[in-house]
């Protein structure tokens, strides 16, 4: 509080909890939970890394609550990265806006169901310091606070003619004889494209009216992901600033770059070496690689791998997570290219008892919208398959589960596009696929998996099943 800044920006919080009618104060009920607060505070910086504002939050000690007593469901408005990826590649083909905005204190307009007392803002008390603050509208913190605000905004969009999507709740979609509107939710910040400019920005100025915004303009940071419009329509996304930050966090802001994020000869076990010396640490850090995948799908697999040995860490896997973070120190401008483009490919591929621990079974799929890789997995599985043909089966299956539910978000989203085709590089499962034959190699399958099969069959969703010529160079082509 000594720091002029840090005062204004908390005096500015509580000038804004006091307009909006948060608290009164009162005495504390003998029966009554009382939850602590505390100042939170940070500094927000620009995609180019300058410092763009001061911002303190007071935020309650939503630990002090007890379920059933000052809260009942938690839910948090969140988009699906897959759901952001097809809504881009959707407004980059047509053409349209994509704005951005962010609403201010956006847990302050959520209205409380419980009664919930909470102490006094440090610096900031009354006289009488035996009064507590009982709330009237939710803070944040408190564990129903995400679920508050969404029914807020919720209620608005349903005023205002749109519709959740039933694939994806965070979006919401609204749609007229000519005009079309996609708003896509993460908590405060939103994303919005529609047919046109009037459209989008008529949208804003109306939900000006319920909630304070900051209206961001076009699409350039987005969740700590940067947006770099290029040629063509197309649009670059990268973490550059974000992968800076986690190098100079760990001192490896100089490191001699990698070409690979991991040796493919590398096999992992439990007690491989020493402990590391700080365990937390080393969560934190690949927690936080965890995140950059959103952009390096090419860390996804050994990002997987170090995933697994969090509960005791040691040398020889703090060693890949150095690689990787020497990968990244010279690929940080690298990301994902999307560009106006339609027509759903997806592959899959799984490596079989490659595990030396436990011997289960990595499987890997990723998803193409035209050349937009919109979705990308990699899954340790949570059974021992008994052969490869299995491993690769059960991927086939996982791939066409999201294939499938890709299909239900464009046709919500009114697009229609060609029959995807799924690659796969096991003849074994291709005919298995292809041909409801059981036999002794395929008796112990699980009957959930036989669902691609029946899809293929029917027809329903594919038309075909291909196996990539470079993968079978002994058929000219092979189309089941």
């Amino acid at each position: 509080m000594a720091k002029p800044y840090w005062f204004c920006a908390m005096q500015s919080e509580y000038d804004a909890l006091l307009q909006n009618n948060t608290w009164t104060l009162t005495s504390l009920p003998s029966n009554a939970n009382l939850v602590g607060c505390k100042w939170v505070f940070k500094r927000k910086f620009k995609a180019n890394g300058t410092p763009q504002r001061y911002k303190a939050r007071l935020v309650a000690k939503g630990f002090h609550q007890r379920e059933g007593h000052n809260f009942s469901d938690t839910f948090s408005l969140v988009i699906k990265q897959t759901t952001i990826c097809i809504v881009l590649t959707i407004a980059l083909s047509s053409r349209w806006p994509i704005h951005q905005i962010d609403v201010n204190n956006v847990f302050l307009y959520g209205e409380l169901d419980f009664l919930v007392y909470m102490q006094q803002p440090p610096g900031f008390s009354s006289t009488d310091l035996s009064q507590v603050c009982c709330l009237h509208k939710v803070i944040y913190g408190l564990k129903q606070a995400p679920q508050s605000w969404f029914q807020k905004l919720s209620t608005n969009f349903f005023q205002m003619g749109f519709l959740p999507s039933r694939s994806d709740t965070s979006l919401f979609t609204r749609f007229n004889s000519s005009d079309t509107l996609f708003i896509l939710i993460y908590v405060d910040d939103i994303l919005v494209t529609g047919s046109s400019s009037i459209l989008v920005q008529d949208f804003i100025h109306q939900l000006n009216f319920h909630f304070a915004l900051k209206n961001l303009g076009h699409l350039h940071y987005f969740l700590g992901v940067e947006v770099t419009w290029c040629a063509n329509d197309s649009i670059h996304l990268s973490q550059s600033k974000y992968i800076h930050d986690l190098l100079r966090r760990t001192n490896m802001l100089h490191a001699k770059p990698q070409p690979t994020p991991m040796i493919s000869s590398l096999r992992l076990i439990v007690d491989g070496s020493t402990s590391v010396e700080d365990p937390t640490f080393f969560r934190s850090i690949v927690g936080a690689l965890q995140y950059v995948t959103i952009t390096c799908p090419e860390i996804s697999f050994p990002i997987n791998r170090v995933c697994q040995y969090m509960h005791q860490p040691q040398l020889s896997q703090w060693k890949v997570v150095k690689r990787i973070l020497c990968f990244l120190a010279g690929t940080s401008s690298h990301g994902l290219h999307s560009s106006p483009t339609f027509s759903i490919t997806r592959f899959s591929d799984s490596a079989w008892a490659t595990d030396l621990d436990d011997h289960k079974y990595t499987t890997g799929c990723c998803i193409f919208v035209g050349h937009n890789l919109i979705s990308w997995v990699s899954k340790k599985q949570k059974v021992v398959s008994q052969s490869s043909t299995k491993a690769e089966y059960r991927s086939v299956a996982a791939a066409l589960a999201d294939v499938i539910w890709i299909q239900s978000l464009l046709h919500e989203l009114h697009i229609t596009l060609p029959t995807p085709i799924l690659y796969c590089d096991n003849l074994s499962v291709v005919q298995l696929v292809a041909n409801p034959i059981m036999h002794s190699h395929s008796k112990h399958f699980e009957l959930d998996l036989h669902f691609a099969r029946d899809h293929i069959l029917a027809k329903s969703h594919f038309h075909s099943l291909t196996i990539p010529i470079s993968s079978c160079k002994h058929l000219n082509q092979a189309y089941l």
